[in-house]
């Protein structure tokens, strides 16, 4: 019983000094104003990777910015109006950029907003309007590069 005692102290001082911060969590609030935007425009540029690369019919830039874990939930409408939800994984995303636009039906303009919500040291959470809807994105920092995890699709909103 003792030794447990012992064992609940130290983990509690250590706890409450912040004994177990990691290196990242200690390095989250001394990174530099470059870096910090240098990580904005990463992810920026990740998640235009994912919008042009089906625009542009160009599957490589879809490859480049998602990770090959990346999940994509959809909530799109049928033709009844009434909500589905289409699971995509990373390999069906890269397959769907491969021919999306091949006949030219996203206009020049195509949406591309692009809404940063918060960009950590290691995730980042962001909203994407696009041609296709508006998808809500997580993305985490691996291996120093920006990838897109998780997104939650769903049909623009009908007026």
């Amino acid at each position: 019983m003792r030794r447990f005692a012992l064992i609940a102290f130290v983990v509690a001082a250590a706890a409450s000094s912040g004994g177990f911060a990691t290196p990242q969590a200690a390095d989250a609030g001394t990174r530099t104003v470059e870096a910090k935007a240098a990580d904005l425009d990463a992810v920026r540029a990740a998640v235009l990777d994912y919008v042009e690369g089906p625009y542009e019919v160009a599957p490589e830039r879809i490859e480049r910015s998602g990770h090959p874990n990346l999940t994509k939930l959809g909530r799109g409408r049928d033709r009844h109006g009434a909500y589905r939800s289409t699971p995509l994984t990373y390999q069906q995303l890269v397959a769907a950029g491969r021919h999306y636009n091949q006949d030219g039906h996203v206009a020049d303009d195509a949406p591309k907003e692009i809404t940063v919500f918060e960009v950590l040291d290691q995730a980042a959470s962001v909203k994407l309007t696009a041609e296709w809807g508006i998808d809500s994105m997580h993305l985490a920092k691996i291996d120093r590069r920006w990838l897109i995890l998780n997104v939650l699709w769903q049909s623009h909103l009908r007026d």
